[in-house]
Protein backbone atom coordinates (compact mmCIF):
# COMPACT_ATOMS: atom_id res chain seq x y z
CA UNK A 1 0.00 0.00 0.00
CA UNK A 2 1.18 3.68 -0.80
CA UNK A 3 1.54 5.18 2.48
CA UNK A 4 2.10 8.94 0.78
CA UNK A 5 -1.18 8.91 -0.75
CA UNK A 6 -3.25 8.72 2.41
CA UNK A 7 -4.11 11.11 4.26
CA UNK A 8 -1.64 11.78 7.55
CA UNK A 9 -4.37 10.24 10.20
CA UNK A 10 -5.49 7.00 7.73
CA UNK A 11 -2.11 6.65 7.48
CA UNK A 12 -1.27 6.72 11.02
CA UNK A 13 -4.45 4.40 11.63
CA UNK A 14 -2.72 2.05 9.38
CA UNK A 15 0.69 1.99 11.10
CA UNK A 16 -1.04 1.18 14.55
CA UNK A 17 -3.20 -1.80 12.94
CA UNK A 18 0.04 -3.21 11.06
CA UNK A 19 2.47 -2.81 15.21
CA UNK A 20 -0.61 -4.71 17.02
CA UNK A 21 -0.95 -7.15 13.96
CA UNK A 22 2.37 -7.82 14.62
CA UNK A 23 2.67 -7.99 18.48
CA UNK A 24 -0.42 -10.11 18.77
CA UNK A 25 0.59 -12.68 16.20
CA UNK A 26 4.29 -12.43 18.04
CA UNK A 27 2.90 -13.30 21.58
CA UNK A 28 0.86 -15.93 19.94
CA UNK A 29 3.38 -17.53 18.33
CA UNK A 30 5.66 -17.14 21.64
CA UNK A 31 2.72 -19.03 23.89
CA UNK A 32 2.45 -21.61 21.18
CA UNK A 33 6.04 -21.90 21.69
CA UNK A 34 5.70 -22.23 25.51
CA UNK A 35 3.01 -24.99 25.32
CA UNK A 36 5.38 -26.80 23.70
CA UNK A 37 7.77 -26.44 26.07
CA UNK A 38 6.10 -27.81 29.16
CA UNK A 39 4.03 -31.19 27.55
CA UNK A 40 2.69 -32.79 30.46
CA UNK A 41 4.05 -35.93 28.41
CA UNK A 42 7.58 -34.83 28.14
CA UNK A 43 7.52 -33.80 31.96
CA UNK A 44 6.90 -37.07 32.98
CA UNK A 45 9.31 -38.12 30.59
CA UNK A 46 12.06 -36.37 32.05
CA UNK A 47 10.99 -37.29 35.79
CA UNK A 48 10.60 -41.21 34.75
CA UNK A 49 14.60 -40.73 33.82
CA UNK A 50 15.18 -38.83 37.43
CA UNK A 51 13.65 -41.53 39.12
CA UNK A 52 15.35 -44.54 37.44
CA UNK A 53 18.64 -42.83 38.07
CA UNK A 54 17.72 -42.23 42.10
CA UNK A 55 16.10 -45.21 41.96
CA UNK A 56 18.07 -47.12 40.52
CA UNK A 57 20.82 -46.33 42.69
CA UNK A 58 18.74 -46.92 45.77
CA UNK A 59 18.14 -50.30 44.75
CA UNK A 60 21.63 -51.38 42.90
CA UNK A 61 19.61 -51.77 39.91
CA UNK A 62 22.42 -50.98 37.45
CA UNK A 63 20.19 -51.62 34.15
CA UNK A 64 17.93 -48.81 35.64
CA UNK A 65 20.94 -46.90 36.24
CA UNK A 66 21.92 -47.26 32.84
CA UNK A 67 18.90 -47.03 31.19
CA UNK A 68 19.17 -42.95 32.30
CA UNK A 69 22.66 -41.95 31.18
CA UNK A 70 24.02 -41.11 28.64
CA UNK A 71 27.08 -43.61 28.05
CA UNK A 72 29.19 -39.67 27.45
CA UNK A 73 28.02 -38.56 30.98
CA UNK A 74 30.19 -36.33 33.23
CA UNK A 75 29.41 -36.86 36.99
CA UNK A 76 31.34 -34.14 39.27
CA UNK A 77 31.43 -31.95 42.20
CA UNK A 78 33.40 -29.85 43.78
CA UNK A 79 34.77 -31.27 47.54
CA UNK A 80 36.82 -29.54 50.24
CA UNK A 81 40.11 -31.67 50.93
CA UNK A 82 39.70 -31.51 54.54
CA UNK A 83 43.75 -31.95 55.27
CA UNK A 84 44.46 -28.78 52.85
CA UNK A 85 41.06 -27.09 53.00
CA UNK A 86 41.54 -26.73 49.53
CA UNK A 87 38.97 -27.49 46.54
CA UNK A 88 39.31 -30.46 44.70
CA UNK A 89 37.50 -31.62 41.59
CA UNK A 90 36.28 -34.74 41.39
CA UNK A 91 34.82 -36.59 38.01
CA UNK A 92 32.77 -40.12 37.35
CA UNK A 93 31.76 -41.23 33.94
CA UNK A 94 28.59 -43.40 33.29
CA UNK A 95 30.09 -46.28 33.82
CA UNK A 96 31.71 -46.38 36.75
CA UNK A 97 28.58 -45.02 38.18
CA UNK A 98 26.76 -48.00 36.72
CA UNK A 99 29.40 -50.25 38.37
CA UNK A 100 29.26 -48.44 41.43
CA UNK A 101 25.19 -48.83 41.57
CA UNK A 102 25.64 -52.54 40.80
CA UNK A 103 28.02 -53.15 43.61
CA UNK A 104 25.38 -51.78 45.93
CA UNK A 105 26.33 -48.03 47.02
CA UNK A 106 23.42 -46.76 47.01
CA UNK A 107 21.88 -49.83 49.58
CA UNK A 108 23.34 -48.01 52.23
CA UNK A 109 21.14 -45.93 52.53
CA UNK A 110 17.88 -47.63 55.11
CA UNK A 111 14.75 -47.54 52.52
CA UNK A 112 12.92 -44.63 54.88
CA UNK A 113 15.27 -42.37 54.23
CA UNK A 114 15.99 -42.79 50.56
CA UNK A 115 14.38 -39.14 49.77
CA UNK A 116 13.78 -38.37 45.85
CA UNK A 117 12.70 -34.95 45.56
CA UNK A 118 12.75 -34.67 41.52
CA UNK A 119 11.75 -30.61 40.26
CA UNK A 120 11.94 -29.64 36.68
CA UNK A 121 13.78 -26.52 36.68
CA UNK A 122 13.90 -25.70 33.47
CA UNK A 123 13.23 -27.12 30.11
CA UNK A 124 13.28 -25.93 26.48
CA UNK A 125 12.42 -28.42 23.75
CA UNK A 126 14.88 -31.03 24.01
CA UNK A 127 17.02 -29.91 26.92
CA UNK A 128 16.09 -29.95 30.72
CA UNK A 129 17.48 -29.38 33.82
CA UNK A 130 16.35 -31.12 37.22
CA UNK A 131 17.08 -31.20 40.89
CA UNK A 132 16.72 -33.84 43.23
CA UNK A 133 17.15 -33.81 46.71
CA UNK A 134 18.16 -37.16 47.95
CA UNK A 135 19.31 -38.40 51.65
CA UNK A 136 22.25 -36.83 52.42
CA UNK A 137 23.18 -35.04 48.55
CA UNK A 138 21.51 -33.02 46.01
CA UNK A 139 21.86 -33.34 42.41
CA UNK A 140 21.45 -31.16 39.45
CA UNK A 141 21.14 -32.67 36.32
CA UNK A 142 21.42 -31.45 32.41
CA UNK A 143 18.93 -33.98 30.62
CA UNK A 144 18.89 -34.23 26.80
CA UNK A 145 16.18 -35.95 24.73
CA UNK A 146 18.06 -38.36 22.10
CA UNK A 147 16.16 -40.37 19.76
CA UNK A 148 13.19 -40.07 21.57
CA UNK A 149 14.48 -41.09 25.10
CA UNK A 150 15.67 -38.40 27.64
CA UNK A 151 18.75 -38.92 28.94
CA UNK A 152 21.46 -37.82 31.94
CA UNK A 153 24.30 -35.97 30.41
CA UNK A 154 25.74 -33.83 32.77
CA UNK A 155 25.22 -34.41 36.87
CA UNK A 156 26.84 -31.50 39.35
CA UNK A 157 26.59 -32.44 42.78
CA UNK A 158 27.09 -31.73 46.30
CA UNK A 159 27.01 -33.15 49.93
CA UNK A 160 24.51 -31.82 52.44
CA UNK A 161 26.01 -30.65 55.25
CA UNK A 162 26.43 -32.98 58.53
CA UNK A 163 23.99 -31.57 61.07
CA UNK A 164 26.84 -31.55 64.08
CA UNK A 165 24.95 -33.50 67.04
CA UNK A 166 24.44 -31.18 70.05
CA UNK A 167 25.84 -32.15 73.24
CA UNK A 168 23.58 -32.37 76.28
CA UNK A 169 23.47 -28.92 77.83
CA UNK A 170 25.37 -29.01 82.06
CA UNK A 171 23.69 -27.48 84.55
Amino acid sequence: MNMKALPPLVGAVYRTARVVWLVTSAHLLSSLAIAQTTSPDESAAITKTALDYIEGWYTGDDARMEHALHPELAKRMISIDPKTGRSQFNHMGAMVLVQRTRDGGGKKTPPDQQLKEVTILDRYNNAAVVKIVASDWIDYLEVAKLNGDWKIINVLWELKAKTPVSEPTRH
